[in-house]
């Protein structure tokens, strides 16, 4: 169902279908199920606040080959937007940047900037994270931190850039 927006830019109603999103969580423990998920269930709540609807979700082990599975179906089931959390720290089972990039069509320096300038007051460690944004097929997606609190102050802190961003990847009209 279309929700109808008033445009404050041009004074007519316009139909903007919510963003959809498809969100991955990526956890070697957690896809064991030695450990419940956090991160993506805390995500679910934060997208669903902004009016965006989760169409679906993965828990994968934190291996190449499955986070590009996992990333690709999302985005062949239409989710303009794909949330990974996890695996963007630097130990060496942290792959998911690894993963992404082989995937993509293009990179975006800035999300992944704005997401650690902004964290390292909240965390001297944010220095260490290798979050990232990068367009796969015609999805955006963003790589957030593993921790529940990390994921979802990441995703605010770009969200704004989110609707623009998703447009563009889906090779849709903006005002650009």
């Amino acid at each position: 169902m279309n929700a109808v927006f008033q445009s404050p830019l041009v004074g007519i109603a316009a139909n903007v279908a919510p963003i959809l999103v498809g969100i991955v969580t990526v956890s070697d423990r957690a896809s064991a199920g030695e450990y419940e998920d956090q991160a993506g269930p805390a995500l679910q709540g934060v997208v669903e606040q902004r009016g965006w609807k989760v169409l679906a979700q993965a828990l994968v082990p934190d291996e190449i080959g499955m986070i590009q599975q996992a990333v690709k179906s999302l985005a062949a089931q239409g989710c303009g937007l794909v949330l990974t959390t996890g695996g963007t720290g630097m130990a060496e089972r942290d792959v998911t940047p690894e993963a992404l990039r082989g995937l993509m069509r293009v990179e975006l320096p800035g999300f992944g900037e704005l997401m650690r300038m902004r964290s390292v007051a909240l965390t001297p460690n944010a220095i260490l994270s290798r979050c990232l944004a990068v367009v796969v097929e015609d999805a955006l997606v963003i790589a957030l931190p593993g921790k529940p609190q990390g994921a979802v102050d990441c995703l605010g802190f770009v969200s704004g850039a989110v609707p623009h961003a998703v447009k563009l990847a889906r090779r849709e009209p903006t005002s650009c």
